[in-house]
Parts: C-alpha cells; structure tokens; sequence
C-alpha cells in the first residue's frame, strides 16, 4: 500500500511557504484501533483470524475483538497507547466482576507496519489482560511478524535487574582504592616512559649529529626566554612580601638586621627554584601536553612512525633537553629579583640602605645554599617535561581529551615538584648541606 505523503510546496522569497499540518493528511499509515464484542466483529477481521466459526454465537458475550490497523511503529504509537491501555483496563475490570474469564481476541491481519515498540506495545497490552484473568488470543496471518511477537514476548521486562545496593562507606572505599590503582598503574606507565626517554637520548649523545639543534634552540626560547617575565615579576612580589612578614615579625625582637638571613636562605634555597618550577609546570608542562596531544589527535605522531621518525627522538628529547638546559637560567633570575624585591622592601619598611642591605647579604650568604637551589632545577625540569610529553601521548583523538590531559599533566608535575623538593630537603639535611 502506497503511503499517503502531504504535498510540499517549494519555498519563494516572498516566504509564502507554510508547514504542512501532518494530522490534516491522516491515511493508511495512521494506527488504529476498533474494539467491539466477538458477534460484533464475526464477519470481519475476527472470522478472518478464527480457524473456524464455531462457537462463536455462545461465547460472544465473554468475548473482545481489538481489530488493529495502520501502522503500529515508534513513530506512531504515541497517539494510540493511551486508548490501547484504556481499553485494556476495562478488560481488566471486568475481569474483577465476572466469575469466568474472558476470551480478547488481538487481530493484527490489517496492520500495515510493525516495529519492535509496536510489538512490544502490544505484548505489554496482552500481559496486563492475562495477569488479570483474560485469555488472551492472537491473530497474526503474516508470518514475520509473527516471529517479532513472539521474540519480544521471550523477553520479561518484569524482572529488570535492581542496582546493588551499596553503602556509602564501601561506595568511598572502592573509590578511593580505585583511584590509587589507577595512579599506581600511571606512575608505572611514567616510569617506563622514563626509560625510554633515556635509552634514547643516550643513543642521541653517542651519535650527536641526531640531535634536533634547531628545534632544541626554538623550545629553549620558548621555555626559558619567553617565561623571563613572568617569572621575575612573581619572585620579585614573593620576596617582598617575605620580607615585609619577617621585619613585622623581627622587630618585635629588636633583630630587624636578620630579615636578611631570612630572604637569603628561602629565596636561593626554596623559594626561587620552587617558584620557578611551579611557573614552568603550568605553563610550558601544559604547553607540551597540547602540542604533542594535539599532533597525535591529528594522526601527525602516525604520520611520523610511518615515515620513520622517532616520535621521542623528534618531539620529546627537545624540549626536555631545552627545559633541563634554561629552568637553573631562570633559577638564578628568580634568586636575584627575589633578592631585590627583599631588598627594596628592608629599605621601605627597616630603613635598611641598600648598601647596607648587601654588604650583609654579602657577609651571610652561603654558597651552599645557591648551590642547593641550582642543584634541584635540572631534576624538576626533567620531571615537567616528562609528565607533559607523557600525558600529550596519552591523547586519545577529543578535543576533551586533551583538555582533561593537558590540566592532569599541570597538577602531576606540580605535585611531583613537590615531593621531590622535600625529597631534596631531607637528603641535604642528612648531608649536612
């Protein structure tokens, strides 16, 4: 049966198009339902799906024909299932009232289209029938669909399987055991990546001429000469305010000179690496994690294997080794506008001179302690520019992906130059440094 389509005129640029109302053009393809007692309905489409006409004149009393037509599809169905249900709870009812069973006949013989939600809707119909007592009775001439009945009745929706239950003690528990498996396993997955970042790079020293030199001086300037600024001006507002904190607290004791040994041992010892470090893992950490994670959503880290290029060789020994190389450049940048915010603020706030102020910083500074913030910088480098480069192949093809990892891989290397910092603490303190 051909359907019924509503006619559509084509648009004008005078706008006289108006949408079709598609209740206006109702045809064969529209559902429908006729429910009527048995006698009723004998000479149409109940007798067409009774194998035979006897008994019919006894038991119509006790007996429904729901004769469907149309179609009967997801698309469709929405304007009939309240009616279906209605007239379902009637049978339902009179179930309740009647002492024998009533017989509901389902002819489907002028069904013009049936899909899994029609078929189900009418499974969903014939149960609530029989669990109230009807024996229900299909009539379904077409063979195929036939075989849809009975495979959506195979299924019991009635037994949906509950979520467990679980308390929230567990709920946290699991959570949490969950997320140290998962930093467990990654911690091992930077570990490996680790080595083979240093298997690669020794291979590259003993052949130098594979060292990318352009690109090395490119990401030096990138992470070391372009970071000047920022990294000056933080120090410079981090040592002057550590020194206008210990002259409040110093002169409370008359030993306003000491502010001095203050900003000399946390500025070269911590504060200038730490600072820097930190600096350098939000903004170059994540600026690796973007780069590299972009290229491998782009397919490029592909397009490079199988040209026969070293993805670590091309994209991670560069920039690890142009961040190893400038972050103690800009240590010792940071120890000296950290030393001169101090000093500015001793002069505002003491009234110590500025000559004053260095010929004492000069008399107590300790090269051990510049030393110490030099030592640690190589190894906090390596650290943000390994977790960057590492979390920019972890990438998996979404612009979400390398949103989420390129934050994960600022809040790992700052958390690890963390660790390692006190790391750092405790071995130079057993030392004696």
């Amino acid at each position: 049966m051909r359907e019924t389509v509503p006619p559509f005129r084509e648009p004008t640029l005078k706008g006289d198009y108006q949408r079709p109302d598609p209740d206006a053009h109702a045809g064969a393809h529209e559902p429908g339902l006729t429910c009527a007692p048995a006698a009723a309905s004998a000479d149409g489409a109940f007798a067409r799906g009774m194998p035979d006409g006897t008994g019919l004149a006894q038991t119509c009393a006790h007996e429904q024909v729901f004769t469907f037509t149309g179609a009967w599809d997801v698309g469709s169905i929405s304007r009939m299932t309240s009616r279906l249900l209605r007239h379902c709870a009637g049978v339902c009812a009179a179930c309740g009232v009647r002492g024998d069973a009533p017989v509901v006949h389902l002819d489907l013989a002028e069904v013009s289209r049936l899909d899994t939600a029609g078929a189900q809707l009418l499974c969903r119909a014939a149960a609530n029938m029989a669990a109230a007592g009807a024996h229900v009775v299909w009539h379904v001439p077409d063979t195929g669909r036939a075989m849809l009945l009975d495979r959506v009745r195979a299924i019991d929706i009635s037994t949906v399987p509950r979520e467990r239950r679980i308390s929230p003690v567990l709920r946290a528990l699991n959570a949490i055991g969950a997320s140290f498996v998962e930093e467990w396993e990654q911690a091992r997955s930077i570990i490996g990546f680790l080595g083979m970042f240093l298997v690669s790079l020794a291979a590259a020293a003993v052949r130098p001429w594979r060292l990318r030199w352009v690109s090395i001086v490119h990401h030096m300037e990138q992470t070391g000469i372009q970071a000047v600024p920022i990294v000056a001006l933080l120090t410079f507002l981090i040592g002057l305010v550590t020194a206008y904190m210990g002259s409040e607290q110093f002169t409370r004791f008359g030993a306003q000179v000491f502010v001095v040994n203050l900003i000399e041992v946390s500025t070269l010892r911590e504060l200038g690496v730490l600072l820097t470090a930190l600096i350098v893992a939000g903004r170059s950490g994540s600026s690796f994690t973007a780069q590299i994670g972009a290229m491998v959503a782009n397919e490029e880290v592909d397009a490079m294997r199988s040209m026969g290029l070293d993805p670590m060789e091309v994209l991670v020994i560069p920039r690890v080794v142009a961040l190893v190389l400038m972050l103690p450049v800009l240590t010792f940048i940071a120890d000296f506008m950290g030393v001169l915010g101090g000093g500015i603020a001793s002069w505002l706030s003491l009234g110590i001179s500025p000559g004053a102020f260095a010929v004492r910083f000069l008399e107590i500074t300790r090269l051990a302690n510049f030393v110490t913030g030099l030592v640690k910088a190589p190894f906090f480098a390596l650290i943000i520019g390994i977790v960057g480069c590492f979390q920019g192949f972890r990438v998996t093809g979404s612009a979400e992906s390398v949103g989420r990892l390129t934050t994960q891989a600022v809040v790992e290397a700052i958390f690890l130059v963390i660790v390692a910092n006190a790391g750092f603490a405790i071995l130079f303190m057993s030392l004696g440094v």
